[in-house]
């Protein structure tokens, strides 16, 4: 099962995927909360049934969300593949590297990626996202994995330049309209445990630019969480991103770097593709194609 948000008349409303075509939910008496589905048995069960009969939407016409009815914290991991660590300026943690992003940086499965005109350094990153359904703080590892709820794909698109300017980099990860999450919520008991052993792949214009797997996370899931959690309290919706692999744009000789025009896909085996395009932001702001 494949739960998603659409934006129908300014309102969110509940979709879902049925091989590889997009079903409305709507009028099933469903609530318009992926998470809270798929975190109710009784829920899920009704869903699937209805998933079953559910009409067929124009792909064309439809505008996804981001699949959270109400965002949580989204708390990023960097530096978590070896690979990308060793691309990078930085050497190898042995301590998971957290950063914030903000919901305002947020855009749904096929929306623009906007590359802002103060910058010509748009970078791609696509990542595994697990989404917190119970949550806690001082969550031991071993029973981590029982947090999660669901499994989804981001784009971490970076603004290098403004992300290298100082030693901490939250302004260059949280440009507006820059983190592609999405397209649907699918279930934690549907994957692997802890999602490991998928692969995980970006494509930029149809090239692969990302190829790894998601046992090479140097931190999994589980360690992720529990460490997280001695400092905050986790709670539903939250979102743990869990780090990108090697191949990125600013780490290539020469530098290649999305443009207007762009189309780029992450996709991780059995969670689906997170496609967008990226168009230019107009000097006086606002997206320009």
């Amino acid at each position: 099962m494949r739960l998603g948000l659409i934006v129908e008349n300014g309102t969110p409303a509940l979709v879902a995927e049925r091989d590889g075509e997009i079903v409305s939910l709507s009028g099933t008496g469903l609530p318009a909360d992926p998470l809270a589905i798929i975190a109710d048995e009784a829920l899920s069960a009704k869903a699937a049934t209805a998933i079953r009969s559910a009409p067929v939407l124009d792909a064309a016409s439809v505008t996804f969300a981001p699949p959270l009815a109400k965002i949580g914290k989204l708390i990023c991991v960097g530096l978590n593949y070896a690979d990308h660590a060793a691309e990078s300026p930085y050497k190898k943690p042995d301590y998971p590297v957290y950063f914030l992003r903000v919901a305002t940086s947020l855009l749904g499965h096929g929306g623009a990626i906007v590359r802002p005109h103060v910058s010509a350094e748009l970078d791609w990153e696509g990542e595994l996202v697990a989404i917190i359904g119970k949550g806690g703080r001082y969550i031991p590892q071993e029973t981590a994995l029982d947090h999660v709820a669901a499994y989804t794909l981001f784009n971490d698109a970076s603004l290098r330049d403004y992300q290298f300017k100082g030693p901490q980099w939250t302004l260059g990860k949280n440009f507006d309209a820059t983190g592609p999450f999405g397209p649907y919520l699918v279930p934690a008991k549907a994957l692997p445990k802890g999602a490991a052993g998928l692969a995980i792949q970006t494509r930029l214009n149809g090239q692969v630019v990302q190829e790894s797997n998601t046992s090479d996370l140097l931190f999994a899931v589980d360690v992720l969480i529990a460490r997280v959690s001695e400092a905050m309290t986790l709670e539903p919706g939250d979102a743990i991103i869990t780090g990108t692999p090697a191949g990125v744009g600013f780490a290539r000789k020469p530098p290649l770097f999305m443009k207007p025009g762009d189309v780029v896909e992450v996709e991780v085996e059995g969670v689906g593709i997170l496609r967008n395009p990226v168009v230019g932001e107009a000097a006086s702001g606002g997206a320009a194609t």
